[in-house]
């Protein structure tokens, strides 16, 4: 599988294209996504979303309305895509179109998503019911805001716990292998190996 990725909105959120044997899939919604999509003539068949951050989820419903695509999230993210106070009850004045998902995706070892098959791995403490998706095959992880280049999601959000993210990140991702290519929500590519050899936080 090849991917394209997309960086919008004012925290320059990754969203990834990933072009699977039964059709094109999102993988999150950043602002600005809906118009990168159709510059690029893509119809994603499916957007699958990390987590249900604002800055990861504000064009979900757009891409729902215009694409008809249908949308797949943890349960834990729902209240946050779903409810337009979600955000604000706990002091951000944000405004999100609220979106319905289509299905709940669990941590499973393998799940068959447009022809392609992921390993689901639930990996919470950045935010809880933060999913990363790891195509085995072709060696890469799209990893939300779990792990960064150098760095780890931050914890300080509600539902954030340190502890937890470090833990997970250590017993989920780094047995995944050294040479699995990390695409993170935010910041450059990395692999697991680096971020296990050199990243302050977890190695």
């Amino acid at each position: 599988m090849t991917y394209e990725t997309f960086c919008g909105g004012i925290f320059e959120t990754n969203c990834y294209l990933v072009d699977a044997p039964g059709g094109l899939i999102l993988f999150d919604a950043p602002d600005g996504a809906l118009q990168w999509l159709e510059s690029q003539g893509a119809k994603p068949r499916l957007l699958l979303l990390t987590h249900g951050h604002f800055d990861h989820v504000p064009d979900v419903a757009k891409i729902k309305r215009r694409f008809g695509c249908q949308i797949g999230c943890h349960a834990d993210t729902v209240s946050m895509i779903s409810d337009p106070e979600f955000f604000r009850s706990y002091g951000f004045q944000l405004e999100i179109e609220p979106a319905e998902p289509d299905f709940l995706i669990s941590a499973t070892p393998s799940c068959n998503f447009a022809g392609a098959d992921f390993e689901v791995l639930e990996v919470p403490g950045h935010s809880p019911g933060s999913l990363c998706f790891h195509a085995a095959v072709d060696r890469f992880l799209v990893g939300g805001d779990v792990l960064f280049a150098g760095g780890v999601g931050r914890w300080d959000l509600p539902g954030g716990d340190a502890e937890l993210l470090f833990d997970g990140i250590r017993r989920k991702l780094f047995p995944l292998g050294d040479d699995v290519v990390v695409l993170p929500g935010h910041g450059p590519t990395t692999t697991i190996g680096e971020e296990r050899r050199t990243n302050p936080f977890v190695r």
